[in-house]
């Protein structure tokens, strides 16, 4: 197929918008944002001065689909979400969908604070966000010793008669048993809400104030309250002194070797060091570092509900094409004024040294994690005489006495543990504890509807001996595809200790034994713990669901709402199994034949 490109420029708007570009699968490879479509679109098509990366990308176009847009903010969020939806292989990807952690101060008569990590559904104050879960504890650790205001859950909070252990520990003021006025509570919220948006002098300053009125009052044991509320302040902020006249901004550092990006993120809030996260995109090859900038700049900070993690300036590590841009779509989706800024000297210029200095190390430790796995798939290869490999797939089973059988497939590419690609299957319709059965049927639940030939693993290791070894051999004996996988069965030795594990190959007519320091042995250990560990986790879940499960959820035609009926009536599940057939009847929707069957199927169980 061949694209048209001169009868399809003809028909494009001039208007902001978005397009996908298409190969002859009808996969988008490409997605891309315009403030003027056609100009954009007609420079793919020039006949010189396009760079390799394009070239490629145009030779593979055979069709172009375009959505308009109203602004260049519009486009810029459309392009980042159809990014994430199709992942296409020409644009630079980041993969960051983990949603930022926050504390939350939620809106109650007596206010809670609490980690919160996700949509921000609950009505309250969001403070953060924070660059990991641990910053949050810290955080909320540091807060009950400053002000003593709730941190339990609400049901635990509605249900007291008495104060907790935390209040005993000075760390709640027991709002739950009346031990607080709202007012001298709700002095403590704000106190909270001001420390946590920065303005810890000016806590300090109110403190002193209510302890001078305190003493003047004669209430002496207020006063003490306020004064060792402010000497911890003091300390704390001595612990966390001010770091520099900056109040907030991302320090971006830019690493890039070999092929691989490294892009550090240095947070400052409240003129603190916050924290730091390390991200790498994956970069098509001769993508330029303007292109990579400005395409993680816009993934990362200009998708819908990312507004939270923008910082009031970015402080980048080389001026970029779409600088201007960026910054009013940022300052749109923020609601104030945001700045992309270029340094040389000073206190920002310092964090950006910091900030690309931890970009190369957190770089250099990832290419020397990648060199040692490469050198383990080296070693492996030679071991098994493979002329490559760059998938490995291993099977375990878990149960306990046979029951709650769960299979675990893990995958392993060049990069290592593919865990997006991992799965576990429920084995069923085989004899309880009958490990040959279940790998049987593990097997043809993973490969009997396979139809990508790329997703067929150079290796196969079966965790066990011949027999399990065996299953594998006769599913693949009449294996459709020009591609088969080496059949590797990991038995444990005698002693089931780690090292002496013998290799069996070709049906086990084949052993191979490794030295226990291989390198190309510790990654079949690698693998093969993976999978044990991926079965037990899903044998574990399997079998603690079974155990939080009714009784009555067995019982045909009874649903939801005749279980709430009789627990409600019968005063919890164990009223429901002392009950007689007639108090049964009696609850709402038990009729007697139905009253007959609950009891009778409770006290077969009994």
């Amino acid at each position: 197929m061949t694209f048209a490109a001169d009868q399809f420029l003809k028909t494009v708007s001039e208007e902001p918008g978005v397009y996908r570009m298409l190969d002859k699968e009808e996969q988008v490879i490409y997605v891309g944002k315009a403030k003027n479509l056609k100009k954009r679109l007609s420079s793919y098509f020039r006949k010189t001065g396009l760079d390799t990366k394009t070239q490629v990308l145009v030779r593979n176009i055979c069709d172009i689909q375009v959505t308009l847009t109203n602004t260049e903010t519009e486009a810029l969020l459309l392009e980042n979400n159809l990014i994430k939806k199709y992942q296409p292989r020409y644009n630079i990807l980041l993969r960051d969908d983990k949603s930022y952690p926050y504390i939350l101060l939620t809106k109650h008569q007596h206010p809670r604070l609490a980690f919160h990590r996700g949509a921000q559904k609950i009505k309250g104050e969001y403070f953060g966000p924070f660059p990991s879960s641990s910053a949050v504890s810290d955080s909320l650790r540091l807060m009950q010793k400053l002000f003593p205001v709730r941190q339990c859950e609400d049901s635990y909070y509605k249900a007291r008669s008495r104060p907790c252990l935390q209040y005993q520990l000075k760390r709640c003021s027991a709002p739950c048993v009346g031990k607080v006025s709202d007012e001298d509570y709700d002095a403590q919220v704000n106190f909270v809400r001001k420390f946590l948006g920065g303005k810890s002098q000016e806590v300090i300053a109110e403190l002193v104030a209510k302890m001078e009125q305190a003493s003047e009052n004669l209430a002496f044991e207020k006063a003490a309250k306020y004064r060792d509320q402010i000497q911890l302040l003091r300390k704390v902020q001595e612990q966390q002194s001010v770091s520099g006249k900056h109040a907030e901004l991302d320090a971006i550092g830019y690493y890039s070797h070999n092929g691989l990006i490294a892009i550090h993120i240095l947070m400052v809030r409240d003129h603190k060091v916050l924290g730091s996260k390390t991200l790498y995109p994956k970069v098509p090859k001769d993508s330029c570092d303007d292109e990579i900038l400005t395409s993680f700049i816009a993934q990362y900070y200009c998708t819908p509900g990312a507004s939270g993690r923008i910082a009031k300036e970015l402080i980048l590590p080389f001026a970029i094409s779409e600088q201007n841009e960026l910054a009013a779509a940022m300052s749109e989706l923020k609601s104030s004024n945001v700045k992309l800024v270029t340094v040389q000297r000073g206190e920002r210029a310092q964090y950006l040294q910091l900030a690309n200095k931890n970009a190369r190390s957190s770089l250099e430790v990832k290419q020397s994690t990648q060199d040692s796995i490469n050198k383990r798939y080296a070693l492996l290869k030679d071991a098994l005489n493979l002329d490559d490999i760059t998938r490995m797939e291993c099977f375990d089973i878990s149960h306990t006495m046979g029951e709650n059988t769960v299979a675990s497939c893990v995958v392993f590419d060049a990069q290592g543990p593919n865990k997006s690609q991992y799965r576990r299957f429920n084995v069923t319709g085989i004899t309880p504890g009958d490990d040959y059965a279940a790998m049987a049927f593990a097997l043809k639940k993973r490969y009997s509807k396979l139809v990508d030939e790329t997703k067929i693993p150079d290796v196969i290791f079966i965790d066990g001996g011949k027999g399990q070894l065996n299953q594998a051999v006769e599913f693949f004996s009449d294996w459709p595809f020009d591609k088969e996988p080496l059949l590797v069965g990991v038995a444990k030795g005698t002693s089931r200790k780690p090292g002496l594990e013998t290799l069996l190959i070709d049906a086990g007519r084949k052993t191979v034994n490794l030295s226990s320091d291989s390198p190309a042995l510790h990654l079949i250990q690698h693998i093969r713990d993976e999978s044990h560990r991926f079965a037990i986790a899903g044998h574990r879940n399997k079998r603690q669901k079974q155990r939080n499960r009714s009784v009555l959820e067995e019982i045909s035609g009874v649903g939801q709402k005749r279980r709430q009926a009789l627990l409600k009536y019968l005063g919890g599940m164990q009223g429901v199994k002392n009950a007689t057939r007639e108090q049964l009847s009696q609850a709402p929707g038990i009729s007697q034949a139905m009253a007959e069957k609950i009891f009778n199927h409770l006290h077969d169980k009994a």
